[in-house]
């Protein structure tokens, strides 16, 4: 058996790893073994690959990053943070942060990496040797799973400490300016594109050709590309890289052999030196090498075995990549193209034009390839990706030759740039109101909530009969079936887990975010009204499945900022900072199965139904005062039965025992409590409470 073979093979096994765990490799084994039948290799050699997969798991668990002996985590010792003074290289240009304002870039220092966060964007630049003051502490990890994890983003970047810089004027001393043409000649590029278009048409423009994780694209503009399925456009990954080289082979076909290679590798070169060594930059780069020697050797490329080669070769050298969802969602799109796109178009060919046929085949297998990845790690489902695909497809290689010949001549005759305005300018406004119009359609991002591996596991083996025809065939045609039964089992599962009547309670700074749920439906009360609380609560929806609120109740006693933010996720937000809002005994915030209802005028105190199932909701001590005196007096409001109990405070022993006749086997607290007693549950400092209501 070829050495090559064996080694796309355990690429393919080791992409199993995408589900942080054993179950994903489950469906990938299943294509690895079915490639390599498909090479004629024999059944030993087929159990020898699978029981090679311990090792390379193994491999890869040895190989991600860890803190070195130098890092400056280690300056912390036990201590969760500490003021400290660290000097090193910026490793990229200052970026807004967005959420809670400021700027952050990594610090390369001696001993190891570190995050700084900026009180507002400097003017630094990367290549620049700086010395800061701030303090220095361990990326704190998420409330919730579903709030994503800054903590997991940096460590699969070797990044284990954060510096949150001081805001005096001296916290931050330029060391050093030394010489940076690689980054020099991105700046000049971006900046010329969006001094020339302005910052959405030149910021577009700029990451078609430097790729959007080095461009400052407006929040807006990525968040339209995001809804509408077009990431990936904005994105430098092998699409860019296929058409600069198209564009260079076209220009030196009838050169010799070795200009012509020379040619493409300059080609290569420069794509990786303007986009920076990403994950998918460096995959379309290998695969582009490797493609581009098979072609040139004379050889029939398979370009399967060429992206497994690529990825084994990526992982070998940075496992840690394997968990980078850009890496996946970029290999997963590769492979759909390359197993499905072809026979798909065949069987719309029968029912569409050819050149439809093959336009709707390239987007449509790339998004069922991706689609478990999209229910692994968001929990949504763009449902107009296909067709907004079809409809940019005719823009995006004008376009991007276009930006690609406009950067190249910002930098060498930069008279000649208004040339390219009016043209690029026109076609990128058409893109960007595609975009758009796309983003806006109802359910353009269907949230369906985010799933558990297993069933994510359980789906996608149950797709690849259907993804895979070949592999369908030779299962002599009971996989299909068997596939639809299995990937309806796991939704069935799925849904069944989203309609019941639960409760998830996430304390993070210092407030708290209360979601109750009923049948697929939601609503929502949180103790803070600011504008990170509410970006929270919009991630907890989308990750939950939850379209809407039903319902929102904010009991900041200051009134909210960022109203625009609450009312994109309810049609109905009561403010208790804004008195004209706030909910009076007697009236009450109902949906079908949801109610809240008050207690006293004077308190915080609610009762909230889920279903048939009454929380007390008790945040502060007022409200427990309130809710004694209530009870003393036999009030009509309190239910005589309560499913549970919550309270946004740890109580005092007193407090507690006054609290204890409440029956219910469940009470809730939030924040801190060092050794809670039998039938309570704290939340900690940072954490989650979840389960059923009833």
């Amino acid at each position: 058996m070829p050495f090559v073979v064996v080694s796309v093979a355990l690429a393919a096994l080791a992409l199993g790893f995408w589900s942080h765990g054993w179950l994903g490799a489950i469906p990938l084994a299943a294509v690895a073994w079915w490639w390599l039948a498909r090479q004629g290799a024999a059944l030993h050699t087929r159990l020898l690959v699978l029981a090679l997969l311990p090792l390379l798991m193994l491999w890869v668990q040895l190989r991600l990053p860890q803190p070195g002996p130098a890092d400056p985590v280690r300056l912390l010792g036990t201590e969760p943070s500490r003021p400290a003074e660290l000097s090193g290289r910026l490793l990229a240009d200052p970026r807004a942060r967005g959420e809670g304002g400021g700027c952050s870039v990594m610090l390369a220092s001696a001993g190891g990496n570190t995050e700084l966060r900026l009180p507002s964007c400097l003017p630094l630049q990367e290549g620049w040797r700086v010395s800061v003051r701030g303090v220095l502490s361990r990326p704190a990890p998420p409330a919730h799973p579903l709030l994503g994890s800054g903590a997991e983003r940096l460590a699969r970047q070797g990044v284990w400490s954060r510096l949150t810089v001081a805001a005096s004027p001296d916290a931050v001393r330029v060391l050093a300016r030394p010489s940076t043409p690689a980054a020099d000649l991105r700046r000049r590029m971006a900046a010329a594109l969006l001094k020339q278009d302005g910052p959405e048409r030149g910021g577009v423009q700029a990451a078609l050709v430097l790729g959007s994780a080095v461009v400052p694209l407006p929040a807006a503009v990525r968040e339209s590309f995001r809804v509408a399925g077009l990431s990936h456009a904005l994105a430098a990954s092998g699409f860019h890289l296929t058409v600069l080289l198209g564009a260079v082979m076209a220009v030196g076909r009838r050169l010799p052999r070795l200009p012509r290679c020379l040619l493409a590798a300059g080609a290569m070169l420069l794509f990786l030196l303007l986009a920076g060594p990403q994950p998918s930059v460096v995959r379309a780069v290998l695969m582009g090498a490797v493609a581009f020697a098979v072609l040139e050797s004379g050889q029939r490329s398979r370009p399967l075995g060429v992206l497994l080669a690529s990825v084994l070769l990526m992982l070998l050298a940075q496992p840690g990549w394997l968990l980078d969802i850009g890496f996946q969602l970029s290999v997963a799109a590769c492979a759909g193209l390359m197993l499905t796109a072809r026979d798909l178009e065949q069987a719309l060919a029968h029912r569409l034009p050819g050149w439809a046929a093959a336009g709707v085949a390239v987007p449509l297998a790339a998004s069922l390839w991706t689609l478990p990845l999209q229910l692994l790690h968001f929990g949504t489902v763009p449902l107009w990706a296909v067709p907004a695909n079809l409809a940019v497809a005719p823009l995006l290689t004008p376009l991007t030759l276009g930006s690609m010949a406009a950067a190249v001549v910002a930098v060498t005759v930069p008279p000649l740039l208004p040339l390219f305005a009016w043209p690029l300018g026109q076609l990128t406004a058409l893109l960007l109101w595609l975009a758009q119009a796309f983003a806006a359609l109802p359910m353009a991002q269907w949230q369906v909530g985010r799933s558990q591996p297993l069933l994510v596991a359980l789906f996608t083996l149950g797709l690849l009969p259907w993804l895979v025809p070949a592999l369908g065939r030779r299962l002599r045609g009971w996989a299909r079936p068997l596939g639809l039964g299995a990937m309806a089992l796991t939704m069935g599962v799925h849904l069944a887990a989203l309609a019941g009547d639960q409760l998830l309670v996430v304390h993070q700074w210092g407030g708290d975010l209360l979601i109750a749920r009923h049948q697929g439906r939601a609503a929502l009360l949180s103790s803070r009204a600011d504008g990170m609380s509410c970006a929270s609560a919009a991630r907890l929806a989308v990750g939950l499945g939850v379209q809407r609120f039903d319902w929102i109740q904010l009991q900041d006693p200051v009134a909210t900022a960022d109203r625009d933010c609450w009312r994109g996720l309810s049609a109905l937000v009561l403010d208790a900072g804004d008195g004209s809002t706030s909910l009076q005994p007697g009236q009450r915030l109902e949906s079908r199965g949801l109610r809240l209802a008050p207690l006293t005028a004077s308190s915080a105190a609610h009762v909230l139904t889920v279903g048939r199932h009454p929380w007390l909701l008790l945040p502060d001590r007022q409200s427990v005062w309130a809710w004694q005196q209530q009870l003393a007096e036999g009030h009509p409001a309190l239910p005589r039965h309560l499913a549970g109990l919550w309270l946004g405070f740890a109580p005092q022993h007193a407090e507690r025992q006054a609290l204890e006749v409440v029956g219910t086997a469940r009470r809730w607290v939030s924040g801190a409590w060092a050794s809670p007693p039998a039938g309570w549950r704290a939340s900690g400092s940072s954490g989650f409470l979840a389960g059923a209501a009833g």
